[in-house]
């Protein structure tokens, strides 16, 4: 029978790099809210190489609802495999995570540790959807989690009162605050999540809007890493190469980044010596990764969904829709990134392209696709506003667009499940949809959460989304 991953059995594990380090001399110094694939696979990577020359980094993972992880991991001790995806694949067992916390099932467990001196940075990676903002990215005061927490702020749902009561706590007390490390795709995401913290904080208590305004640093961020989901494949790969039974590994291509903004409290921790890049200016990274990178993802996803195709690697195989993405990346996205002097453009788009063409990874364009009202705001409308403003072409930026009105009519006809937080709203407007351009573009206008009014009212982008909408009609033909 095969050994369940564990403290017990690491002494069995083959063909893994193990954890360097002893595991019961480190201390938990970090929080992360959101212990999802993503995080496992990139940011705790980071801090197990950091364990090996300070053992005060060790990570509480603390899920704010889902208990998965933490049934996952706990009777792993806090292990789990992670499989680097190329030609010829890497496993390594992943030590940084002590324990597993649920904040709905244990607030007063969560803040203890919130709270405690030990912890100097808190990260997260909660997905967009995740912070409670409005389409203006402003924090949603009409959230039904926002407004829980301001009737019962000992008890949170959301990041924000979670980060704010953590924080109160904390100035009580008398304890430095700890930094707050976003590690999510928002535009300008750390001043984005100090803004709604302060603005919930500011409902409750202004004195401490005020404290978190003036003494807790918020960086911004950028991290980058194709993640495909865990899959049963994926677990029978990990238990015949290891010996071992993983009740939840992950993969990820081989290739990582992360850069924060240079600030004080970053130099609590040697980030630099593992690989993190320390920052005056995020701004140009984020822009090319969230616009060439996640674009060119949410492209061939709808795209490639409509074409037939089920993944990544299978769209690139798609040579008319690959050259497509490509000319997209270099004629329109590029354009909208401005001055770039730290960084080659070109070069960034040749890698891109690259990690695409990885044999080694299946991520799957149905994953991609999940969340589009969220994604494709940050990820396209930004680069469409930005054409707009300076009479660029629209006619390829609009395809991508289309195609996912396309792809929410298709869910929408079929009864599939449209994964999105407006599923809801999404599913009833593919529905209304009747195959006349003119008519269905003008339904997914109406859509502010994801089309910025100045876009929407914009001529040219109605012409551009009604032809690229026609085209998709016959999708084989669209690109």
């Amino acid at each position: 029978m095969t050994p369940r991953l564990s403290d017990a059995s690491l002494h069995t594990v083959k063909a893994a790099a193990l954890p360097g380090y002893d595991r019961a001399a480190t201390s938990c110094g970090i929080v992360h809210i959101g212990p999802g694939a993503f995080f496992r696979a990139h940011q705790a990577a980071y801090v197990d190489a950091l364990l090996h020359r300070d053992p005060r980094w060790a990570i509480t993972a603390v899920a704010l609802k889902s208990a998965g992880v933490r049934d996952a991991l706990t009777p792993q001790n806090g292990l789990y495999i992670l499989n680097e995806l190329s030609v010829d694949p890497r496993y390594r067992v992943i030590g940084a995570i002590r324990e597993v916390l649920v904040a709905s099932q244990n607030h007063p467990a969560v803040f203890e540790r919130l709270a405690a001196s030990a912890t100097q940075f808190v990260t997260m990676t909660v997905t967009e959807k995740g912070y409670c903002l409005n389409g203006a990215g402003n924090l949603d005061d009409t959230h039904p989690d926002i407004a829980h927490d301001w009737r019962t702020p000992q008890q949170p749902r959301s990041l924000v009162g979670t980060l704010s009561q953590a924080l109160r706590l904390r100035r009580d007390t008398g304890i430095t605050p700890f930094t707050v490390v976003c590690c999510d795709n928002l535009p300008n995401n750390g001043a984005t999540l100090r803004r709604a913290v302060v603005d919930f904080s500011q409902h409750l208590d202004p004195d401490l809007a005020r404290w978190i305004e003036n003494e807790v640093s918020f960086p911004r961020t950028m991290v980058d890493s194709i993640t495909p989901a865990t899959d049963d494949a994926l677990r029978t790969r990990v238990a015949d190469a290891t010996g071992v039974e993983d009740a939840w590994p992950i993969q990820r291509e081989a290739f990582k980044q992360w850069v924060i903004e240079d600030l004080p409290g970053m130099h609590a921790a040697d980030w630099a010596s593992v690989g993190v890049t320390l920052a005056k200016d995020v701004s140009v990274y984020d822009r090319a990764k969230l616009r060439l990178l996640n674009g060119a993802h949410s492209t061939l996803a709808y795209a490639g969904l409509l074409r037939g195709h089920a993944t990544v690697l299978d769209a690139m195989n798609d040579v008319a829709l690959a050259t497509f993405v490509e000319t997209l990346m270099r004629e329109d996205i590029a354009a909208s990134l401005g001055t770039t002097p730290d960084l080659d453009v070109s070069a960034y788009i040749d890698a891109v392209l690259e990690r695409f063409r990885n044999p080694g990874i299946r991520h799957l364009l149905s994953q991609i696709a999940w969340d589009g009202s969220k994604k494709l705001p940050v990820r396209l409308l930004g680069t469409i506003v930005d054409a707009i403003q300076a009479g660029r072409p629209l006619e390829r930026l609009a395809i991508p667009i289309a195609a996912w009105m396309r792809f929410v009519v298709r869910q929408a006809r079929a009864g599939i499940e449209i994964v999105d937080p407006e599923s809801t709203r999404l599913a009833a407007l593919g529905r209304a949809c009747r195959d006349n351009a003119q008519h269905d573009v003008g339904v997914f206008l109406g859509l502010e959460a994801v089309i910025p009014p100045v876009a929407a009212a914009t001529p040219a982008l109605r012409r551009a989304l009604e032809s690229a909408y026609q085209r998709l009609l016959s999708p084989s033909t669209a690109v």
